[in-house]
């Protein structure tokens, strides 16, 4: 499976796990700017995508062999990255650096991966943990004691989660905060929430273990 890693233009990343990612990535995409932040880290972008409206004009001509330029004001730089990595045939991808600076920026990369997930598996790292997405219905590969919440995206629509200490039988979660704060009881759950997506976080338990789907 052909895999890349795209960089957006968030705070960037410091745990161990999601700098790993980024480090030992085969290919990487930057978000505009990002691409100062990673070759501040000794680090070079394969692909630069975006309006450029922050990427230096030095890195501008030092990588403009490597530039994608996209002005499109309907969408951000994070799906237009995701959008080229698509169409360049990378099944699987990995986002970092889409969380911090700015709280508006961060709800709207963490919805949006809903929408990339409808044409392949798609997973954002942060700091503190992973975010997977489930469309109707998976089982997500965890820790006892790990922690856990699931975000519904489509209001009116059940959902049923087990193998948590709490529960969700049938539970709609039409408001953001109705399913956070769970934890894993086993090594793998099981969501049922066939007509919606489920977004879910599980907490890092220490320098390697993110959870994935299966």
């Amino acid at each position: 499976m052909k895999k890349a890693v795209i960089l957006a233009n968030g705070d960037f990343p410091s745990h161990p796990y999601a700098l790993r990612t980024l480090y030992d990535a085969n290919v990487r995409v930057c978000c505009d700017g990002a691409a100062a932040a990673l070759l501040s880290a000794g680090l070079e972008p394969n692909i630069i995508v975006g309006d450029l409206d922050s990427l230096p004009s030095t890195i501008h001509k030092q990588f403009a062999d490597r530039i994608i330029h996209d002005p499109d004001q309907e969408t951000n730089d994070l799906t237009k990255a995701v959008c080229i990595c698509r169409k360049k045939g990378y099944q699987s991808i990995t986002i970092v650096g889409a969380t911090g600076k700015r709280e508006d920026h961060t709800l709207g990369n963490i919805g949006l991966l809903a929408r990339y997930a409808r044409e392949g598996p798609i997973t954002m790292l942060t700091d503190h943990g992973t975010f997977l997405v489930v469309p109707n219905n998976g089982t997500v590969l965890t820790t006892p004691g790990q922690q856990v919440s699931f975000f519904n995206t489509v209001k009116g629509v059940p959902v049923t989660v087990s193998n948590v200490k709490y529960p969700l039988h049938n539970h709609l979660l039409d408001e953001i905060w109705q399913g956070t704060l769970n934890e894993a009881t086993s090594h793998s759950i099981t969501i049922h929430a066939p007509g919606t997506t489920v977004i879910v976080f599980l907490l890092y338990l220490d320098e390697t273990c993110s959870g994935k789907t299966v």
